[in-house]
């Protein structure tokens, strides 16, 4: 049986009722199974954290049962939804991996939300978009992302030029059409998308073929 998500520790601070006031907030939570993981652990803390900071709660989007790995999570596809329908100000969740699967799929959420004017609270990591520290972390995540990405593109860059030094001919390899068939097909009236078709090949493929033959 898996164990119960426990509370996260501390309290977070009462934040002073400021320009940020009556902000509208929707809170997203996620577990993994329904056995012994209960999503409201991470919502009342949620919750709370929103009465304190003065930010009516318009929305809740939970996924019960999903795993974090999965590309489709219902509520989250429902969330980003209505992110782009501008029916919230902010997102608040209770850590980072309840949220994304990834740090790229985190940056990603936090580009849209940034595009949109929305901002992103997780509780467990203290992290908060509106302030300084939190745009901070933000920028740390996209230059940790960007080197990534370059990473994967020198690796492949790097295999492509091995590859062509071992002589390795790269690409899809090329098929091979009859041009006496293309000829026999056109004289039987039948359309040069329907050459293709029959031989495999695209249209234009089958037209240029009949071309070599001449």
């Amino acid at each position: 049986m898996a164990a119960k998500e426990t509370s996260t520790p501390g309290v977070l601070p009462q934040v002073v009722r400021g320009p940020d006031l009556d902000r509208r907030a929707v809170l997203y939570a996620r577990v993994s199974t329904n056995n012994g993981q209960d999503p409201e652990v991470q919502s009342r803390e949620i919750r709370e954290y929103c009465q304190r900071r003065g930010w009516p709660l318009v929305g809740e989007y939970v996924d019960a049962g999903i795993s974090g790995a999965k590309e489709r999570r219902p509520q989250l596809d429902r969330l980003i939804a209505d992110a782009h329908k501008r029916r919230f100000d902010v997102v608040v969740v209770w850590k980072f991996d309840r949220f994304a699967r990834s740090v790229s799929h985190l940056l990603r959420a936090l580009e849209t939300f940034r595009a949109l004017g929305i901002e992103f609270v997780s509780l467990s990591e203290q992290v908060d978009t509106s302030t300084p520290t939190g745009k901070m972390v933000f920028t740390v995540l996209g230059a940790v992302a960007e080197l990534e990405r370059s990473l994967i593109a020198e690796r492949v860059r790097a295999g492509l030029r091995h590859a062509r030094a071992k002589g390795k001919r790269l690409g899809r390899p090329t098929k091979h059409v009859d041009p006496a068939k293309v000829a026999a097909l056109r004289a039987q009236g039948v359309s040069w998308r329907r050459i293709g078709t029959q031989l495999g090949v695209s249209a234009a493929t089958a037209y240029a073929a009949s071309k070599e033959r001449l």
